[in-house]
């Protein structure tokens, strides 16, 4: 086992190789190969989820070729690929371009002259590793989104639907009068209260009590005219970004949500102090799986496509401030985009909204050429 993987600390890369070398040279030296990326990847503030992911696709790579690194060539890697996508549960192309890219840094660590690896191959097993990966045999972003095509936003009617179903398990609960009344509560809240502010799931569970805003141009609002967002998307090893979601009007059927929660619902929880917005039946914050049940249960509820997933309630929000005709920047610093491209992304406007932007085309230009049936004004 792997320092990094035991958590004993960091230990330099070219002792641990001296230290066992003599048990087993080609393992100790993959250990450390591996003990000495980790800890550079920790010195430049790189999350753990993400350095053990990478640390997993080099011994798969490993274990699939029955080859150490300075072995690889660049067939055995891109056999490996292959693999993946022909098996019974194919990775997508996204999955794979990860996979190369970590598998192609690795690389770029250990024939790094400055880390050494290159002679200590050569000196104990005649050959050095190669970077046999570049932009010839990886795979090219060629498409600015390559998500599922599921991954959609909801229509106004779909989100219509998540909604009553989600309320209506809050009823049924009830009525039969059986546990579960106060979570079904809380559930259909969460969910709302994403869609309302376009939040990621993340972004969600670390909402606390105190990250409720007044907005001071809008009074109507109570405490939740904004939301501090403290846990958005970081980028590059940098901590998670802040942002203040504003409370848009056409979202105001929010305001009697969140204030029945905060004053009759949640208090049943018997909190205490603890500071979460969203509260558990053991007085703790609800994690990250409650959060997908919770739209799990109410999609499946309201017989919407299963390809559906809670994602989707923020792709619906930024669709929906466009076509309720905010300007692109706002929509951008709303949901915490960097760029105005990934916002685009997220937008798949109806056909009644495209349609509403060439009548005010045609008002403008030829006024005559709308087709006007019954009860259709002209423009």
């Amino acid at each position: 086992m792997s320092t990094f993987d035991s958590n004993a600390g960091a230990v330099a890369p070219l002792a641990l190789v001296k230290e066992l070398g003599l048990l087993d040279p080609e393992v100790a030296v993959l250990d450390g190969m591996l003990d000495g990326w980790a800890l550079q990847q920790r010195a430049r503030f790189l999350k753990p989820d993400s350095i053990r992911r990478r640390m997993s696709i080099v011994r798969r790579m490993v274990d699939f070729a029955n080859q150490y690194p300075w072995q690889w060539t660049a067939a055995e890697i891109e056999a490996f690929i292959v693999s993946l996508s022909n098996g019974s549960a194919p990775i997508a192309v996204s999955t794979a371009r990860s996979y190369l890219g970590d598998l192609r840094m690795f690389l770029e660590y250990v024939t790094d002259s400055r880390y050494g690896w290159s002679q200590v191959c050569i000196e104990r097993f005649g050959e050095a590793p190669k970077q046999v990966l570049d932009e010839w045999n990886t795979v090219v972003h060629a498409s600015e989104y390559e998500g599922r095509p599921g991954r959609r936003p909801l229509t106004y009617d779909e989100v219509q639907q998540l909604f009553d179903a989600a309320d209506d398990r809050v009823d049924r609960a009830r009525a039969q009068k059986r546990k579960g009344v106060l979570s079904a509560h809380r559930d259909a809240v969460i969910l709302k209260t994403v869609y309302a502010f376009g939040l990621r799931r993340r972004e969600a569970w670390g909402l606390d009590l105190a990250d409720l805003r007044h907005n001071p141009k809008v009074p109507a609002f109570d405490q939740f005219g904004a939301l501090m967002v403290r846990w958005g998307k970081s980028a590059r090893g940098g901590p998670p970004r802040r942002r203040t979601a504003m409370l848009v009007p056409e979202m105001d059927w929010v305001v009697p949500v969140l204030r029945q929660w905060l004053d009759e619902v949640r208090p049943r929880f018997d909190p205490g102090k603890h500071p979460a917005l969203w509260i558990t039946e053991r007085r703790g914050r609800l994690d990250w799986r409650g959060i997908n049940a919770a739209f799990v249960a109410a999609r499946d509820a309201a017989g919407l496509d299963p390809t559906l997933d809670l994602h989707c309630l923020r792709h619906s929000y930024v669709t929906h401030l466009v076509e309720f005709d905010y300007p692109e920047r706002f929509v951008q610093e709303q949901v915490g985009h960097a760029y105005a491209a990934t916002t685009a992304i997220y937008t798949g406007v109806s056909d009644a909204y495209r349609n509403t932007l060439l009548r005010r085309a045609i008002s403008a230009h030829q006024p005559d050429l709308w087709r006007t049936e019954k009860g259709d004004e002209s423009p």
